[in-house]
């Protein structure tokens, strides 16, 4: 299998070697939202964390991947762990996964928050969670959620009958016992003297439906994070992953899978849009995937706009090269050049995420791209290299006037961004800024990552 990084060529067979299981979540305790559908485990996770992470919606089976957060509270440093419901129902093709991703959250907790609904009471599926945590031999912090109203607190008293102590009172929508219950869950960790390792950089997955993020992530992992299956729209989260390569640590984020506007059904699919979008945003890298078994399609020169306007560092990752047949490497680097022209500087990288082939030297290219776009010029240098460009390749002429520049700044990173002080800034049309760009690729060492203007008039 070869792998095209734009610059340069490298011949990999496979490069699972260089993929460790992650190391960095072993050391710190796990507290994993446990209960039925429906009770508010996703809402306890987002306002326990502070954020809205995770998709919270009335429709059952909407968490499906395991979603965790790393979390400091009284002293204890631990992660996390939001899962599904247990006893989903309503999406019978997905329930065997769900209820697999729950037994890994089982197994790697240290503590289990059992969420039941006080609004609805105690109703048999309650029972039946329960039964279940009495097997796994582990504490266990009972929550009464949805305690919205102090008039229903009372109401808790029903779920001392699971044999859990006393119920907590808790409300995820008004936050009511959110300070109180990290003090429990602070008291019930175990200590740890790990912390956290920071991420070296922040790697987005992005794609349409079933081009393989979830199996890359996986792969990434070396483990079973992220629920892979050929039904649409698995993944509806943003799911944030920590893994390690080679002593580095790195969080990639994986997302929903990208389709259509007008087919975008319903509060689930479009928040998963959302956080997609979100996602390519705070990111340092963007892994865009395309499936090499299919065409590029008009739902992926969105998605690579998209990425273009947001002037994030990408690699166009073919994935499923290994089931390309006899496609030449080349051939299909022109044909996605030609499909996607807003990224024609973004290197492509051909994987198979599947049996891991080339996926560690893809993540090693990140990491350049990653320098690529923190490089800072000196402000003579690109005088100079702006000077030249401009003398060698006039503007067009408008109204008499040709563009002219008079000084030149860089003024951030990530992406470089440049100021440019001009006679006229209409004069600097897209081409012109293209070619701008082009000759500063050329002279400088961030060659495959965007670059910004901002043109500023100034009157000699």
């Amino acid at each position: 299998m070869t792998m095209i990084t734009g610059n340069i060529e490298i011949d990999k067979t496979s490069v699972k070697e260089g993929l460790v299981q992650d190391t960095v979540f072993t050391g710190l305790p796990v507290v994993a939202i446990i209960g039925r559908p429906n009770v508010g485990k996703s809402s306890i996770f987002n306002r326990l964390i502070g954020q809205r992470r995770a998709i919270v919606d009335p429709t059952s089976g909407v968490t499906r991947d395991r979603m965790t957060a790393e979390m400091f509270h009284g002293g204890r440093s631990f992660e996390l762990m939001d899962t599904g419901g247990i006893g989903i129902q309503e999406v019978k093709e997905m329930a065997h996964h769900v209820e697999e991703q729950i037994e890994i959250a089982l197994g790697k907790a240290n503590l289990i928050i059992f969420a039941v609904d006080v609004r609805d009471g105690l109703v048999p599926l309650d029972e039946v969670v329960a039964e279940r945590l009495r097997h796994v031999h582990k504490p266990v912090l009972l929550v009464a959620n949805k305690v919205d109203d102090p008039n229903l607190v009372p109401l808790k008293n029903e779920f001392f009958k699971l044999g859990f102590g006393e119920p907590f009172a808790f409300s995820a929508k008004e936050g009511h016992g959110r300070t109180e219950l990290l003090g429990e869950i602070a008291a019930l960790v175990p200590f740890t003297a790990t912390v956290p390792g920071r991420p070296l950089m922040k790697l987005a997955v992005v794609g349409r439906r079933n081009v393989g993020k979830s199996t890359l992530i996986n792969t990434l992992a070396q483990e079973e994070r992220m629920i892979v299956s050929e039904i649409p729209g698995t993944t509806r989260d943003s799911v944030d992953v920590r893994f390690e390569l080679g002593g580095k640590v790195f969080m990639a984020i994986d997302t929903a899978g990208a389709r259509k506007q007008r087919r975008v059904e319903g509060t689930v699919e479009f928040y998963g849009l959302v956080r997609a979008k979100e996602s390519v945003r705070r990111a340092n890298v963007v892994l865009f995937l395309l499936d090499a078994t299919t065409e590029v399609s008009q739902v992926d020169k969105k998605l690579g706009a998209y990425i273009a306007e947001q002037f994030r560092p990408c690699i166009i990752v073919v994935n499923k090269w290994d089931l390309a047949g006899d496609t030449d490497t080349e051939a299909f680097v022109k044909y996605v050049r030609d499909k996607l022209p807003g990224l024609s500087y973004s290197p492509v990288s051909f994987i198979s995420a599947k049996n891991a082939e080339n996926v560690a030297d893809t993540v090693k290219l990140a990491e350049e791209l990653y320098r690529q776009t923190c490089t800072r010029v000196g402000t003579s240098e690109l005088n100079k290299v702006l000077g030249n460009a401009l003398a060698e390749r006039s503007s067009k002429v408008r109204h008499g006037r040709t563009a002219r520049m008079f000084f030149a700044t860089q003024v951030t990173v990530s992406p470089p961004t440049f100021v440019l002080f001009v006679n006229d800034p209409s004069l600097f049309d897209t081409s012109y800024q293209r070619y701008i760009a082009n000759r500063l690729r050329e002279k400088f060492p961030f060659s495959e990552v965007p670059l910004r203007f901002f043109f500023r008039e100034r009157r000699r």
